[in-house]
């Protein structure tokens, strides 16, 4: 089953529709209400990242699930952005940095903005571990893919700091996997959560 899918654009001030389609969702597949709210903090935890990405793509959510084994999706596409358009944004920034990415979703949205940009000029600080410690093959045949399941066993092999903030993070916590791959000017980001 896959729901509606969810327009996203810079545009978006309401992004309730991410929720609306994740509890459709979840009603379909007969979660009980625990599971239900386990999939929709899933959920906000993508909206939480959406804004800062949504300035300079556009994209679309939906929810795939085939017996109690979800999807939640996110495509956005790359709006005509350079690496020049991107270090306009962050000059706005009080700080001159993407302070947004502190924690394992900024760093997600940092990963999939990785991918959108020459690895070099895309001026996010301690990211580039955290990008490279989760490059995986795919199934899916990406061009260039991350994973928080390759993430979690570099963490879990080489720092102790990276562990620590896995421990804390309720997508690390929840999910079963966090994809994020890129095939032309698309990124998609796909968390996995099976209820079975």
């Amino acid at each position: 089953m896959k729901t509606d899918i969810f327009e996203l654009s810079e545009s978006s001030q309401n992004l309730e529709g991410i929720l609306t389609e994740t509890e459709k969702a979840a009603q379909y597949g007969g979660l009980d209400s625990k599971q239900t709210i386990r999939l929709r903090l899933l959920a906000e935890e993508l909206i939480g990242m959406l804004p800062e990405m949504l300035e300079y793509c556009s994209g679309k959510f939906w929810v795939e699930c085939k017996n109690k084994d979800y999807e939640l999706h996110v495509s956005v596409e790359l709006d005509d952005m350079l690496a020049a358009d991107r270090e306009q944004l962050m000059s706005v920034s009080k700080s001159g940095k993407n302070i947004a990415a502190k924690g394992i979703m900024g760093k997600i949205r940092a990963a999939a903005e990785m991918m959108f940009v020459e690895y070099m000029t895309l001026p996010v600080e301690c990211t580039t571990d955290f990008y490279s410690m989760g490059m995986a093959l795919d199934p899916y045949n990406y061009a260039s893919a991350w994973t928080l399941s390759q993430y979690r066993v570099e963490a879990k092999k080489k720092d102790e700091e990276k562990w620590d903030e896995l421990e804390k993070s309720i997508v690390a916590n929840l999910a079963d996997d966090v994809l994020v791959g890129i095939k032309g000017r698309m990124v998609d980001i796909i968390v996995k959560k099976s209820f079975e």
